[in-house]
């Protein structure tokens, strides 16, 4: 029997900006993440997670799997510029590869979600044509995107980035508060999407149902892609 799915993605900024309080955060916070989605049953039989660090390079610290198959999460680590074409593309394979699979196996994906997490500002020329293609309407499995940003993060760049919605932490929140909101973000959203997808089939594929309010984020007025 067919089983539906939703395939939801963590990206995050592993540039050396993030080195300390943030991605100290972040780590402090993935396990919360995993353990309030592994256990609770309605989200465990739906949700898929993968985890993507980039900074110069990028690379899939976590495939797409079930989290309640997996014992702990990896952790981020400091490293190099902030490169965001290197995201993008890699993403977009991964994406490909990811929905291929799920489909051979006889399941049916939602539309993929991607939590687009950063602080900094892109150091590389051209990410845009890397980002292009990531949300192109001829690449069928193109993501929602919402994008998280805090500190020196670039507005104009974070909503752009965005095809759902744009967030960004506000002036006095430390990034670990800020990230704690995340995390739930990211447990709320995947919880609400797999509820109201098992009671309304017909509209799962397109189903991403963040809160528009984040406690201690502004939300930002996303550019149409």
């Amino acid at each position: 029997m067919s089983e539906q799915v939703l395939p939801f993605y963590l990206v995050c900024d592993e540039s050396a900006s993030m080195d300390g309080e943030p991605l100290d955060a972040i780590n402090n916070e993935l396990p919360k993440i995993h353990q309030e989605i592994a256990s609770n049953p309605i989200v465990a039989d739906k949700a898929r997670f993968s985890m993507v660090g980039f900074s110069d390079t990028a690379e899939v610290l976590l495939p797409l799997t079930d989290l309640g198959d997996i014992d702990s999460l990896p952790m981020l680590s400091s490293r190099g510029l902030t490169s965001y074409g290197a995201a993008f593309s890699l993403l977009r394979q991964a994406i490909t590869t990811d929905i291929a699979e799920l489909k051979q196996a006889g399941h049916t994906p939602f539309r993929p979600t991607v939590f687009f997490l950063t602080d900094g500002q892109p150091n590389d020329y051209g990410w845009e044509d890397a980002y292009g293609e990531l949300v192109s309407p001829n690449f069928t499995a193109r993501p929602h995107i919402l994008a998280f940003g805090f500190g020196d993060v670039e507005h104009q760049t974070l909503t752009r980035i965005a095809t759902f919605r744009a967030f960004v932490a506000q002036t006095g929140v430390s990034p670990a508060q800020a990230l704690s909101e995340f995390a739930r973000q990211l447990t709320k959203s995947i919880v609400r999407s797999a509820t109201l997808s098992a009671s309304n089939p017909a509209n799962a594929p397109q189903l991403v149902l963040p809160h528009e309010n984040v406690p201690g984020f502004t939300v930002l007025a996303a550019d149409p892609v």
